[in-house]
Formats: C-alpha cells, structure tokens, sequence
C-alpha cells in the first residue's frame, strides 16, 4: 500500500485544517476527502500521536472515519447542519492526530 500523500509542511497542514474546520468556511467534497487522505496518512505513517490512544478511543476514531467517507458516497451536496456534522465527525476521526482538536 502506497502511503505516500504530498501534504504541505506542518504549518501548512495546520492551517489547512483550521480551515476546513471553521464553520465560516464553505466545506466542500476536496476538503472532506483532503482531511480523510491525511488521517489515513497519519495511520498508515504509524503517527506516534496515534500510539497513546487508547483501543476504545481508536474505536471511534475509525467508526467517524467510516461515517464521513460514506458520507461522501451517499451524497453529492451537503447543507450547512450537515457540514457541520461533517466538521465534527472529521474532528472526531482525527482526535489526537494534530494539536488542532487536542480536548
């Protein structure tokens, strides 16, 4: 399996994230599949942040991963309430990857 994703250097990545999160920002499908290839990234990179969580929390982090890419496949437009559903199941999914939704 090919894990190489070319992503921005980390300040870039970051801002990049804070973007897609910001409710003010218009989410659109390249943002929801953006934020999916760099958490698969990060998981197939081993990503020592990822090695602190616990199972269960591992659990969801990948039950809200799968819930947004079949998202993505059940629909083609979203409405503002579901994007931010999507926001806060991308968030969910990423926990503990990035200092950005560090709880």
């Amino acid at each position: 399996m090919n894990s190489k994703l070319d992503l921005p250097p980390p300040h870039r990545t970051e801002s990049h994230i804070d973007r897609i999160m910001d409710p003010d920002h218009p989410l659109c499908r390249s943002d929801v599949v953006w934020m999916l290839q760099y958490i698969k990234k990060k998981v197939a990179d081993e990503d020592p942040a990822l090695m602190d969580l616990s199972q269960p929390r591992l659990l969801q982090n990948f039950h809200y991963f799968a819930e947004v890419a079949m998202s993505l496949i059940n629909r083609k437009h979203y409405c503002d309430q579901e994007a931010d559903r999507l926001r806060d199941w991308l968030r969910e999914a990423s926990y503990g990857i990035n200092s950005n939704n560090a709880r």
